[in-house]
């Protein structure tokens, strides 16, 4: 490292954040990034420690420990300390396809694993990351570079997420002309519509979509694979087919007033949000609004919040956001060492944007709903809840009424929607998952892949990127008869 000791030099600094009552009036990321040499200062820190826990991918205790893709983080923390931006470019991209992405979403294992957090303050690995290829962005590097060649071999992409759009990618530049389905009127699957705006502005997910264009991958939104393209064509068409349909079966909230009018799920609220702030710039009556209502979410998790904070920058009156479990604590235990990822509570952005505007943390642990309560015409207007115990079992007393207008359900995700695994006839898991090999791709069908939230189950935008590689390898030995990806 060309700077031993920069972690003593130089104190950690994140992107600044723009204050939530004035972020809240806007549906743009809010946090500017640090110059270059404010950026040098951080890859400094990163310190010359002989194990590298932040790139291990490695599972500690039933957890993932360091990044799941392996990135060559000291590297690159070397090379951005030395001004050296442009091979630090080289260095990420060996390891990860999307890091403006990554850069955004990821909540950084490799931070959680970093050596300078075991008495005190992580690298600002994941902005450090993000710095790079802003960087190349603004200067004119990420330009496309189309394969010279081709090997005449075709692959269908199902499914345009991370893992989609991670193993077109790959194999896109082995030479392979890939074409991508996307049953949504746009590419991008949940980087398009499942992530706010504020959290991932689409015109970095588009421009990352019109390079991949441009460098020979075909996108083909709004055809639904299963219902209005066969399985028999693709595999007709296509010399490899690879499912990357996601795990968008959504968990249900099985109470009395169920059908009430004014209950979403969470992912279809961001979805129409997201479209309407696309299409209409969020005109009246093009998204399901939360304006001037009190709005109940139940899921404690980061669908939950990115829900909170929409809801706040739709003008709602209130929000809750109900949790079952018991709140996490606000440090490590004992029984939760590092480099272990920690098992502490979190505040996020709509988290503190409802501290910000209410004066109180929309969290509401150990309780859940019970029953929705409707109106004359069938509209929501309270929900009934119960407190719960450390073992969920309700707790007798603690029933309460809340008003609520609108019920958003981010209670997570049974697996894969069953339609596509049906048209093509491939084996699923009890859990809702496609069977592969525990170490492989490949389906009970020859020539067909899967890969993603759709074989591993709902996880990480990092873990997507890393299916999607894989995947990609697989299918090109399959097709070459070897590989060098």
């Amino acid at each position: 490292m060309g700077k031993p000791t920069g972690f003593m030099e130089y104190e950690r600094r994140t992107n600044p954040a723009q204050p939530p009552l004035e972020r809240i009036k806007h549906y743009e990321e809010f946090h500017p990034r640090l110059d270059r040499e404010q950026r040098r200062r951080q890859g400094a820190r990163c310190m010359e420690c002989g194990v590298p826990f932040c790139q291990s991918g490695a599972v500690l205790n039933g957890m993932v420990s360091g990044c799941p893709l392996h990135n060559l983080v000291p590297e690159w923390n070397d090379l951005i300390y030395h001004g050296n931006f442009e091979h630090a470019l080289r260095r990420l991209l060996k390891t990860n396809n999307f890091p403006e992405f990554t850069g955004r979403v990821c909540p950084a294992l490799c931070e959680a694993a970093c050596t300078c957090g075991l008495h005190g303050e992580p690298v600002t690995v994941k902005e450090n990351e993000l710095g790079i290829i802003e960087d190349a962005w603004e200067r004119g590097l990420m330009v496309p570079r189309p394969p010279r060649v081709r090997t005449g071999k075709r692959v269908a992409v199902v499914g345009s997420g991370p893992s989609g759009l991670a193993c077109a990618d790959q194999l896109n530049h082995r030479s392979h002309t890939v074409t991508v389905f996307e049953r949504e009127d746009r590419p991008g699957g949940l980087l398009m519509y499942g992530i706010p705006n504020m959290k991932l502005e689409k015109r970095f997910v588009q421009r990352r979509l019109d390079l991949m264009a441009a460098e020979g991958v075909e996108f083909r939104p709004g055809v639904d694979v299963g219902r209005e393209v066969t399985a028999r064509q693709l595999r007709e068409e296509f010399d490899a087919v690879v499912l990357c349909c996601g795990a968008s079966d959504p968990r249900d909230l099985a109470v009395p007033g169920r059908e009430a009018e004014g209950v979403w799920f969470a992912v279809d609220f961001l979805k129409e949000t997201t479209r309407s702030l696309l299409d209409h710039a969020l005109a009246e009556g093009t998204y399901p609004s939360a304006k001037e209502k009190d709005v109940v979410i139940v899921g404690g998790g980061d669908t939950g919040n990115d829900c909170v904070g929409t809801c706040i920058r739709h003008g709602c009156r209130s929000v809750v956001q109900l949790e079952m479990m018991p709140k996490a604590p606000d440090s490590r235990g004992e029984d939760n060492p590092w480099p272990q990822w920690p098992k502490v509570c979190k505040t996020d952005y709509g988290q503190e944007e409802s501290i910000a505007r209410f004066g109180r943390d929309p969290r509401v642990y150990q309780t859940t709903v019970t029953e929705l309560v409707t109106g004359e015409r069938g509209e929501l207007t309270a929900v009934k809840t119960v407190g719960l115990d450390r073992k969920l079992q309700p707790v007798p007393g603690t029933e309460g009424t809340r008003e609520c207008q609108l019920l958003l359900i981010a209670a997570g995700f049974l697996g894969a929607q069953s339609y596509v695994p049906e048209a093509f006839g491939v084996e699923m898991t009890a859990r809702g998952r496609v069977a592969t090999p525990e170490d492989g791709h490949a389906t009970n069908l020859p020539g067909v892949f899967a890969a993603g939230d759709m074989r591993r189950g709902q996880s990480l935008v990092v873990w997507a990127i890393r299916e999607g590689r894989e995947a990609a390898r697989e299918v090109d030995a399959c097709l070459m008869g070897y590989t060098n990806e």
